[in-house]
């Protein structure tokens, strides 16, 4: 389908979401449609074409008269819930619930490993004329990490998909500290 075709399609259908209105921007809804689309089939079909971990990094463009952000946001972590699920059931199949909690018990561990660092050492930095992720929110966003991890306090897979970090010239670098969010999703999702 062209472009064109999507875009006709996206305003001839009801929409699926909430639209922003003003000067707000939203996601691109033809680009919110098609990925959802393909995400029912692929889930539906039950192949390995798309994963939890495709869904969680996947990106709109934003325009004027788009979807509500949160609105979608909060699909998607459904549709990721229901990927990753679906992922569990298939290892624990064919490997056996021990190999699923294992993987998750490794994975736990590496993230303990990496936030044992001291505070406002637990990343790389940026350098002092660029911006990364404000040092003191993420070091508090991963001391609930390793409160979740090591001593069982409530943390939701929710919770880390909204975690949200202001600027700081010399902050930690954004990737790094994604990386390390995305991988707690993970664990808390494998041991649901």
């Amino acid at each position: 389908m062209s472009d064109e075709q999507l875009e006709e399609q996206a305003t001839t259908t009801p929409p699926a979401f909430a639209l922003t209105t003003g000067r707000e921007r939203g996601y691109h809804r033809a680009a919110v449609d098609t990925f959802l689309a393909s995400a029912r089939r692929a889930f539906e079909s039950g192949g390995d074409e798309l994963s939890a971990e495709d869904v969680r990094i996947a990106s709109f463009p934003l325009v004027k008269g788009g979807y509500v952000v949160a609105d979608v946001d909060a699909a998607l972590g459904r549709v990721e819930d229901a990927f990753a699920a679906r992922e569990r059931e298939r290892v624990v199949r064919t490997q056996g619930a021990g190999a699923w909690v294992d993987q998750a018990r490794a994975d736990a561990q590496v993230i303990l490993d990496h936030l044992a660092r001291p505070r406002r050492h637990r990343f790389a930095r940026t350098g002092v004329l660029t911006f990364g992720y404000r040092i003191d929110e993420v070091d508090h966003v991963s001391t609930r990490i390793v409160r979740y991890l090591r001593d069982g306090d409530a943390l939701t897979a929710e919770q880390l998909r909204s975690a949200a970090f202001r600027m700081q010239r010399g902050g930690y670098r954004e990737e790094q500290v994604d990386a390390l969010l995305d991988a707690t999703i993970d664990v808390i999702l494998a041991v649901r």
